[in-house]
């Protein structure tokens, strides 16, 4: 059990070290950090609507290597990157394609493989990769607030802010609490449990943890409201599209319809 423990733990503090270098991240002086957070919205989700779309190979390996560079750009670490993004969706979206290659009909490469599905597994791989680096991208650049602020401007409903806030904010009070009742179990356990026992305290802790959490979700709700908090995110500094801002909006709305031609 205490094994268990620590290695929770250290799941803990890897979360909360990848909040901590996202927001250094986010202060580096790149090209996306640059960027309205509009401008960045606007541009990368239209990026990433091109991507569901996309039916070919070659565009999704374009978008790929357009997304590498603003990584460059930006100064985001490649190989953050590469560990908590690419091969996390290269993973779960390789689990899902796996079915393809053999159900989809098709010419015949061996072993039931049919070309078809396997060309239909290397599409689903491609897009969940590309996808998941131009959300990143958006969220390793931008400041939480100053998304959810260019989100409500851009006419996000403020129920959306609010589930997304308060998501964000009771993320990391459920982390902290989780890693007290570990803590707290660690310090307590004398010697080592058996099977059963062991079952009875994960059992238990499960328990007590959502009821924690039950009631902190209250807690934070209340205390969001208290501080004026009702959907609407505001800044110091008010938010302006520059020139540079609409270059770089009209250079993704054209990328993307390149890309969306010979998509």
């Amino acid at each position: 059990m205490r094994g268990g423990a620590r290695d929770t733990l250290k799941h803990f503090l890897k979360a909360l070290e990848s909040v901590l270098m996202a927001e250094e991240i986010a202060r580096q002086p790149g090209l996306l950090q640059s960027l309205d957070p509009r401008a960045k919205i606007a541009g990368l989700l239209a990026w990433i609507l091109v991507a569901a779309w996309a039916t070919r190979l070659r565009t999704l390996g374009l978008m790929f290597a357009a997304t590498f560079a603003l990584a460059l750009l930006s100064r985001v670490p490649v190989r953050f990157l590469a560990r908590r993004v690419w091969l996390s969706a290269a993973a779960f979206a390789g689990m899902l394609a796996v079915p393809a290659l053999f159900l989809t009909p098709g010419d015949s490469l061996g072993y039931g493989v049919t070309a078809q599905g396997a060309r239909s597994a290397a599409l689903l791989v491609a897009r969940a990769v590309t996808i998941a680096s131009l959300s990143s991208l958006l969220v390793l650049t931008t400041p939480w607030a100053r998304i959810l602020r260019g989100l409500r401007v851009l006419g996000v409903p403020t129920a959306a802010i609010v589930v997304l806030s308060m998501t964000y904010r009771y993320i990391f009070v459920l982390i902290q609490t989780a890693q007290e009742m570990l803590e707290g179990r660690e310090s307590r356990t004398v010697g080592k449990l058996g099977l059963d026992g062991t079952r009875r305290l994960a059992t238990s802790a499960m328990g007590v943890l959502l009821g924690k959490s039950l009631h902190l979700s209250e807690e934070v709700y209340q205390a969001m409201r208290s501080r004026g908090f009702h959907g609407e995110v505001y800044l110091l500094d008010e938010m302006r599209l520059m020139p540079a801002d609409w270059l770089a909006i009209g250079a993704f709305a054209g990328a993307a319809a390149g890309l969306r031609w010979i998509a």
